[in-house]
Formats: C-alpha cells, structure tokens, sequence
C-alpha cells in the first residue's frame, strides 16, 4: 500500500461494509417488538375500560328476566367469573387467535371484524390513492411558482380542507348533496353513487394536510444546487418537477402520508358511522353501545395490527428512497 492509499484509509484496512439485509432484519425485529408491547397495552387498556360501559346482561334480556336466566346467560358468554379470570382467560384464548363469540351476532367476533376491515380497508385505499396522487400534483405545481395565483388558490383551499373537522363535512355534504339537492345517498354501499360522499369527506382533510408538505419541501428541493444544474443543462420543467426535485421532496411527504393513512382508518369510524358504512369503525361504535365485548376487542386488535404493519412498511420505504438511512 502506497503512503497515499494508506493516508486515505486511515493506516489500517478500510472498514467493511455493513450488511445491509441483517441491519434490516434487525431494525424490523426491534420494530416488531416494540409494536407488540404497545399492542398488549392497548389490549390490556380496552379490555378493562369496555367492562366500564355496564353488564350486558342488563341490556340483552329483558327487565322481567328472572335470576336464572341472568345467570345462564352470564355463564354461557364467560361474564359470570370474576374480571380478572376472565382476563386471564382472553389472553390464552388471543394466543392461538381466538377473539370469541360475538354476544349479539352469535358468530365468531373476529369474522365480522374482518369483513367489515375489507370495506374500511377499500374505503382507505381508494381515498388515500386519490389524495397522494393529487397532493402531490397539485403541491408540486404550487411549489414551482410561488406566490402565483395557482399557489394562492391552492395554498387557500388546503389550509380550510385541514382544518375541517370529517363530521362537520359530512353533515353539511348530506345536507346539500342528498336532501337539498338529491344527487347522491345518504348511506349504504351498493352503487358507485354510495361511495362518492364517504370517499370526498374522508378526502378534504388528508389532502389539505398533505398538500402542504408537499409545497413546502418541493420548494426547498427546487432551490438546490442539482436543480439550478439540471436547468442550465437544458432539462425541460417537467422532468425538472417530477423526477429530479420530487424524488429528494418525498421523505418528509412519506412521514404525512402513513401518519394520514393511520388516522383515515380511525377516522373512518365517524364517517362511517354518520354515512352508515359497513365498516370496521361503524361496526367498533355498535358494539361498543351494544355491549359486545368480543367484537370490541376484535376490532381494536385487528386496526391497531395494521396500523403497526403500515409504519413499519413506511419505515422500509424510507431505507428504499434514502440509502443512507440504512446506516
């Protein structure tokens, strides 16, 4: 070695080269164990606080119900042993997946929860592809002429879609849009016409949001050294946007974007609720005020499970965009 190559590398042999695939086995491990104690702790937190709403007992048979068939109905869904039995019980029934008897469907708790995460599941798929795909248009576009009246219209609409709260939207949507006007339903699933309210609400707030971190880190990437390069080199204003500043813009963007998409799916139990959409948030709230403890634990279970998924996935997309988050 040279004293030149040898100044470079430091007097001793260059460092090797970390391995990528065991530092990503790694980081998914600690990330899979620190989301599976939160989840243990929400369990845990749900479990006790749902026993707080009253006895179902009280609710599912009749006042003139005499003491023995309080007592059979009691046994039969597990209520008549004492809360911390029954708790010990749910976590080795949760070990090998098994959520219970829904009280007031008489079926597995956790096949309701999933059919109705299938119809949360489109509902945020669909909304969050609208929002990225226009938030990151539209915010690029305002970013690349400041202070234009493109980037004051955009600007204006964004900050009201931010700071409007989904239920107030959502009321006044069904006031102009089904009762006033009649060009949409009110609730339900069973045409195209159904979804164009849900999909708009839970739209306005996630793109409002978005939009604005688009707009923000697209002009910091528009300003930088490569960009000013790629104009004097000739490079036309499109791929200028899109492939040279948007790709160095999206780290930020990404943080908002899973942070929105984690919200939309709890979000989505308000709108649901208003717009009487079978999904898992419209479900959560009915058997929270019917008292089904089974298919409330479910529920929390099965969203909070994806929730965790999603951050994890967003963190991996990080590594992918960024090769020196790897490190």
């Amino acid at each position: 070695m040279s004293l030149i190559d040898n100044v470079i590398s430091g007097g001793g042999n260059p460092a090797p080269r970390p391995n990528l695939g065991a530092l990503m086995k790694s980081f998914i491990g600690k990330r899979a164990i620190t989301s599976a104690i939160s989840l243990v702790g929400l369990i845990i937190l749900v479990f006790f606080l749902s026993r707080l709403t009253g006895d179902p007992t009280d609710l599912y048979l009749p006042l003139t119900a005499n003491q023995e068939a309080r007592d059979n109905f009691r046994a039969i869904h597990g209520l008549d042993q004492p809360l911390i039995v029954q708790f010990g019980k749910y976590l080795t029934d949760l070990s090998h997946l098994d959520f219970g008897m829904s009280i007031r469907r008489a079926e597995p708790a956790i096949d309701a929860v999933l059919r109705g995460f299938e119809w949360t599941l489109w509902l945020a798929v669909i909304t969050m592809t609208l929002v990225t795909g226009a938030a990151l248009l539209i915010g690029s576009l305002a970013a690349f002429r400041v202070g234009g009246v493109f980037d004051r219209i955009a600007t204006f609409f964004s900050l009201i879609g931010a700071s409007a709260p989904d239920f107030w939207i959502a009321i006044v949507a069904i006031v102009i849009f089904s009762v006033n006007l009649g060009w949409v339903p009110t609730s339900g699933t069973g045409t195209f016409w159904h979804w164009i309210m849900p999909i708009g609400v839970l739209f306005i707030r996630p793109f409002g949001l978005i939009l604005q971190v688009v707009r923000g880190s697209m002009i910091s990437a528009l300003s930088s050294a490569y960009v000013k390069t790629a104009r004097a080199k000739g490079v036309k204003n499109g791929p200028i946007i899109f492939i040279h500043a948007l790709r160095n813009a999206l780290l930020p963007v990404i943080t908002v974007i899973g942070d929105q998409a984690a919200a939309l799916l709890n979000g989505a139990v308000i709108v649901e609720t208003i717009f009487g959409f079978p999904g898992v948030g419209k479900l959560m709230i009915d058997a929270i005020m019917q008292r089904d403890f089974p298919v409330v634990l479910a529920a929390i279970f099965v969203t909070a499970l994806a929730i965790f998924i999603m951050n994890i996935v967003i963190d991996l997309l990080y590594a992918f965009l960024d090769p020196r988050i790897r490190y």
